[in-house]
């Protein structure tokens, strides 16, 4: 049977979305970037590979799936994600905390100030 989730594009990616720059047990989420449409394991890995600038996902379009539970393969939309309390609305697996402060870098929203990072 083929498989039909979504591929993560990244460097040394493994079957739960973790990356070579984010691999701690909690860092199970991957973005389909705006720009290009392709998911990614984290922006480190969109600059390293894609060749193009990130585009953040303007608010207007924050009801399109968009992040990736690595835990389950359920494609969240942003919405769901912003609003799920770092941990996935379908299997309950937690996803990194320290993951808001790098909404910015895909989401329309303010950086968070530099005492929170």
């Amino acid at each position: 049977m083929p498989d039909t989730h979504p591929k993560v594009r990244g460097v040394d990616v493994d079957a739960n979305t973790r990356c070579g720059h984010y691999h701690g047990p909690t860092d199970i989420n991957a973005i389909k970037m705006k720009c290009c449409g392709e998911y990614y394991a984290c922006k480190d890995c969109h600059v390293e590979q894609a060749g193009h600038a990130i585009r953040v996902w303007p608010r207007n379009e924050w009801s399109t799936p968009a992040i990736l539970c690595g835990n389950c393969n359920t494609e969240l939309t942003i919405n769901e994600y912003l609003a799920s309390n770092s941990s996935c609305p379908h299997c309950s697996a937690r996803f990194n905390t320290r993951c808001s402060n790098h909404y910015h870098f895909y989401f329309d929203m303010p950086a968070p100030n530099a005492q929170s990072r």
